[in-house]
């Protein structure tokens, strides 16, 4: 990966946008709201999670989450930052070329495509697409959130590229249905959707 220095995501990073609370990005309330949503929306759907891939887990806020939706499961971390991967004992590894040897349920992926420059997040959307058989929560900010004011500048890391949606929204429609909410399911995937559950083609 070209895009984004190992050396950015180091313990200062961390304390800044995760620990911090006036200058964190993270608040566990939300996170928690959404991962209800994600998970309850996925059994609605009568999509089976056994396996779950968090790519770019950061602190692994997910982890708890999967665990009490689906406690079956096995949750897999794995995150870019040396850091991170000794603190938690995560997986090294980035978006662009992770390799598994066998694709997952369920791959969580937020706020990590936003560090990647056109180039590399090509890469990463297709490798998303592969490493998903069953269902991707993905999250990233794009150009049009800036323009509308959904991004709050100040909080923001300032290195974070502003890819316009339909950017993302081609790289995934390769190989997944968007579902609403940031969910999306693999076409290899066979379970019923009404066509007003579909944000985009099929």
């Amino acid at each position: 990966m070209t895009s984004a220095s190992d050396s950015w995501f180091d313990e200062a990073y961390y304390q800044r946008y995760y620990f911090d609370e006036k200058t964190g990005v993270v608040d566990p309330a939300h996170v928690a709201r959404l991962g209800n949503f994600v998970c309850s929306y996925l059994k609605y759907l009568r999509v089976p999670v056994k396996r779950v891939l968090d790519m770019g887990c950061g602190i692994g806020v997910w982890r708890e989450i999967v665990a009490t939706h689906f406690p079956e499961a096995t949750y897999h971390g794995v995150e870019y930052s040396a850091y991170l991967c000794e603190r938690y004992g995560w997986e090294r590894g980035s978006v662009v070329n992770y390799t598994a040897s066998e694709p997952f349920d369920l791959v969580i992926c937020q706020a990590v495509l936003t560090y990647l420059d056109a180039a590399d997040l090509k890469l990463a959307l297709h490798n998303i697409g592969r490493l998903t058989r069953g269902a991707l929560y993905v999250e990233a900010a794009t150009r049009e959130d800036y323009e509308r004011d959904v991004i709050d500048d100040e909080l923001a890391d300032p290195r974070l590229y502003r890819h316009p949606a339909q950017l993302y929204r081609q790289g995934l429609r390769q190989g997944l249905t968007e579902v609403g909410g940031g969910v999306w399911l693999s076409r290899r995937l066979d379970v019923p959707l009404f066509e007003l559950e579909c944000a985009g083609r099929r």
